[in-house]
């Protein structure tokens, strides 16, 4: 290794560098964790390192003998074998480092997968209240970045240190062997590189790391604008020159930085160059005289020239190897933070069973409260300084009814009331706070979630779609259906001619959330999938509340099919889609204000009669 490449090296190394971090408890220990899966593999990598190591020493040595052969007079043959001896030690070299980038390349690969794989299925435990907080982008960060910063760990640092380490003595014995003076000259010259590149180094890992912030910034800025949603809202308020200053500042900043990292980069290796110069001029004046004087031979001159780069090389790389591995071991740290959240909604470890047949609901004394940001959430994935710990207060306060199976209840009231929050709770996309809420007689603490979902469905008034396909879209939780059954339930979805009518059918990308479609359609997608997955619940949480008049028609007919001789909680704007119900439940201030069918509140006359005469006078 080179000292210009070595210095390049440390240089990198110092990409994720947190100077003066103090690292958690056990860090260590629970990065050594993914590591030591893969133990035989990492054995025999830091094996072929240090042959690799010692075979950098041999060459110099042959070097100096090779103009010892020449300076003597030797035979030919002895000069030719010498060279042919080098010659098979740069083979074997050469071998030898594509297997240790074979078994670097392999070990950091399996370990991003380890921990890309262990992170994502951890966020998707996480409750619906951390989504609604964490940042999309830096959690994505999480999973790339840092995720690659931990692997530096394994595929760089920790065999380098092992390299160096072997290169360092091997290379001291031969050179304190063959000239103890050139020796120790060269190593008096070390503190003029080691102090000012410490220093360096720590300014560089400042420097990268406000760069990467401000890298994430920008990037989180194009995320959200060029999303549909973002796009669009930008043109209806005419802020594309605004924002384009903003962006224009943001990446400003990181071409500010990036020429302060050019330059100081620059002065490192400068800095470099200098003492390796300077270290070569003492060898050659040292070592010239010495041999002048007959301490020395010419080859030993030479050896020593050789062996001073495999000197500073492993030096520079050892003393930059603090930074490296902080930067790694804080990589893993910041996996770790998300790892350590705890999801607040679990499997119960001996989960009962739903009753087979038709689902009953009940609501019994449920109160309910949003946690707080302390407990779901993490303020770097917030970009805030501290997590807010107060709670929103109670939403739901002694709520009680029952949905029999087969029956429709509706649930109307002012928005902000409540009724969102019982449907959530239904699906348990939340757990209650107080009382309890039983599906078949069994509390839905005490159920697996795999069996809450394929017994209860949800259509929302924004139904999501993924940048898929329609028949991907379809099929959630139910890949095995075959296309014939998805066009029975198109049929049914009033969506056979629009499908159709598309130019590849079901394999018809439908954009980012759904954006190629309108939004009848988008609705009565999502009904779709509700009908194929085929739950014996149903909750519709304002599912027609966006339509206009004949979306609103054509939805309210899937709907219909959907409702058949299921148990159903309907959440309605529009009351006139509700009149039918079996019962409907007024819902103010999170608590059921009225309860009764639709003629029995009119009657009434009190607040869902005021709800009434106010959509349709």
């Amino acid at each position: 290794m080179s000292m210009s490449h070595a210095g390049r090296a440390a240089l990198g190394g110092m990409q994720y560098g947190k100077g003066g971090h103090s690292l958690k408890p056990g860090t260590i220990r629970r990065s050594w964790s993914f590591i030591s899966r893969y133990r035989a593999r990492l054995i025999i990598y830091l094996t072929v390192s240090a042959l690799g190591a010692v075979l950098t020493v041999v060459s110099p040595i042959l070097a100096g003998d090779v103009v010892n052969a020449i300076v003597d007079g030797s035979d030919v043959g002895v000069v030719i074998r010498l060279a042919l001896l080098i010659a098979a030690v740069a083979v074997v070299e050469a071998i030898l480092d594509v297997i240790s980038r074979w078994q670097s390349a392999s070990l950091g690969e399996r370990t991003i997968f380890d921990l890309r794989t262990t992170v994502f299925t951890h966020v998707q435990t996480m409750p619906i209240a951390f989504f609604t907080r964490a940042r999309t982008g830096a959690l994505v960060s999480r999973l790339n970045n840092d995720v690659i910063g931990a692997q530096t760990a394994i595929a760089r640092t920790l065999p380098t240190v092992v390299m160096n380490v072997v290169t360092l003595a091997v290379t001291l014995v031969v050179m304190l062997t063959t000239s103890w003076q050139i020796t120790l000259v060269s190593l008096v010259l070390l503190p003029v590189f080691l102090f000012p590149a410490r220093s360096l180094g720590s300014r560089l890992a400042v420097l990268t790391r406000e760069r990467a912030k401000r890298n994430a910034t920008m990037g989180d800025q194009m995320t959200e604008r060029f999303s549909a949603p973002g796009a669009t809202l930008v043109k209806l308020f005419g802020e594309q020159q605004h924002e384009s200053e903003i962006f224009a500042a943001r990446a400003d900043s990181v071409r500010s930085s990036g020429v302060q990292i050019s330059v100081w980069t620059s002065v490192f290796m400068t800095i470099l160059t200098m003492v390796s110069a300077l270290a070569l001029a003492a060898v050659y004046g040292i070592g010239g005289y010495q041999a002048l004087t007959g301490g020395l031979n010419a080859g030993d001159v030479v050896t020593m020239a050789l062996l001073l780069t495999r000197l500073y090389a492993p030096l520079t790389g050892l003393a930059t190897a603090r930074v490296e591995l902080m930067s790694a071991l804080v990589s893993f740290e910041r996996i770790f933070e998300v790892l350590d959240l705890k999801p607040m909604i679990t499997d119960p470890e001996d989960p009962q069973a739903i009753p087979a047949g038709g689902v009953r609901i009940e609501f019994e004394d449920v109160n309910f409260e949003y946690p707080a940001a302390s407990e779901v959430s993490l303020a770097s994935l917030e970009e805030v300084a501290v997590l807010d710990d107060r709670s929103s207060g109670q939403v739901l306060h002694g709520i009680n009814f029952t949905v029999d199976p087969g029956q429709t209840v509706a649930l109307v009231g002012s928005s902000g009331a409540g009724k969102s929050t019982i449907a959530s709770l239904v699906s348990r996309l939340y757990d209650v706070t107080g009382g309890s809420i039983k599906l078949n007689g069994v509390d839905l603490r005490e159920a697996k979630a795999v069996d809450i979902h394929d017994r209860v469905g949800m259509v929302t008034q924004d139904s999501h779609l993924f940048h898929a396909s329609i028949r991907d879209n379809l099929t959630l939780g139910h890949r095995a259906v075959d296309d014939v059954h998805i066009w029975e339930i198109l049929q049914h979805a009033r969506l056979t001619e629009v499908v159709g009518a598309m130019p590849d059918g079901l394999d018809t990308i439908v954009g980012e959330r759904g954006y190629r479609l309108s939004g009848g359609e988008r609705q009565r997608l999502a009904i779709a999938r509700l009908l194929i997955a085929a739950p014996e619940a149903v909750i519709l949480d304002e599912a027609t509340a966006s339509l206009d008049a004949t979306n609103e028609a054509a939805v309210q007919q899937a709907l219909d099919k959907a409702l058949e001789a299921r148990t159903a909680l309907v959440i309605a704007h529009r009351l006139s889609t509700i009149v039918k119900a079996d019962e409907i439940l007024v819902v103010e201030d999170g608590r059921i204000a009225e309860r009764g069918t639709h003629q029995e509140l009119l009657a009434a006359g009190q607040r869902y009669a005021e709800l009434y005469a106010t959509q349709f006078e």
